[in-house]
């Protein structure tokens, strides 16, 4: 008997989307859509997106799922940390997928065994027509890669960079996610959490969440007083 898929919305949370990204390198959204939608323009097996913690790299490697399933094919995501040691059985258990995204290769980095069994899944994908998404925090050479051809393979790859959001980038996500949950948020509170956020943003989907939950028993606008009660008056919001 087959197990019934999870809903999209549960497998890829609804504001890890493609088109909910803020302020991405240019080029990169549509590079995206059109590799989860085989197209025969996009490159099938390279993509590489780097760039430090919280800048995003899991919400575009989500949202690449998202939008391939969107599209009637088949996606899988795997945390590398989570298949360290044992790389090679979790990527031939993917390869029936059109797009295999691979966050936090730096897990693997300094492995053989799992280099060489990545090594050994991007030449056979490659040779398939399956599309490979990687994440890391920085570029191949960097994240201390021991084998030579692995490095190689990954440096081909179509690179999307992605770097700390300025204020106005951190502005604009707060208020967009808030307002896809119907959450009012005043400058003044905005300013005030944006003080305690900080520029890693990765926390954000359940802060809000939490404040929408609170604002509703409460029934009360999210306002710097409501804020100070429900987070307390601290330095940090996570």
């Amino acid at each position: 008997m087959s197990v019934p898929q999870l809903p999209l919305a549960l497998r890829y949370p609804p504001d890890q989307r493609l088109d909910t990204f803020v302020h991405a390198p240019a080029g990169a959204i549509e590079q995206l859509r059109a590799l989860a939608e085989g197209h025969a323009d996009a490159r099938p097996d390279s993509t590489y997106i780097a760039g430090p913690m919280g800048v995003g790299k899991t919400h575009l490697l989500l949202a690449t799922c998202a939008a391939t399933e969107a599209a009637g094919r088949r996606a899988a995501y795997l945390p590398l940390a989570a298949a360290a040691g044992r790389l090679r059985d979790a990527l031939e258990s993917l390869e029936g997928n059109d797009v295999i995204a691979l966050d936090g290769l730096d897990a693997i980095a300094g492995h053989r065994e799992d280099e060489v069994a990545l090594f050994d899944a991007h030449n056979r994908a490659r040779a398939a027509g399956r599309a490979l998404v990687y994440a890391a925090r920085d570029i191949p050479d960097a994240i201390g890669l021991t084998l030579p051809d692995l490095r190689s393979r990954l440096g081909q790859c179509t690179r999307i960079t992605l770097a700390p959001l300025d204020e106005d980038g951190r502005r604009d996500v707060l208020r967009q996610r808030a307002q896809r949950r119907g959450l009012v948020l005043e400058d003044a509170a905005l300013d005030w959490l944006l003080r305690r956020v900080g520029r890693d943003l990765g926390g954000l989907t359940g802060l809000l969440d939490r404040l929408d939950r609170a604002s509703l028993a409460a029934q009360r606008r999210i306002t710097v007083p409501f804020l100070r009660q429900t987070l307390g008056s601290g330095e940090s919001a996570s």
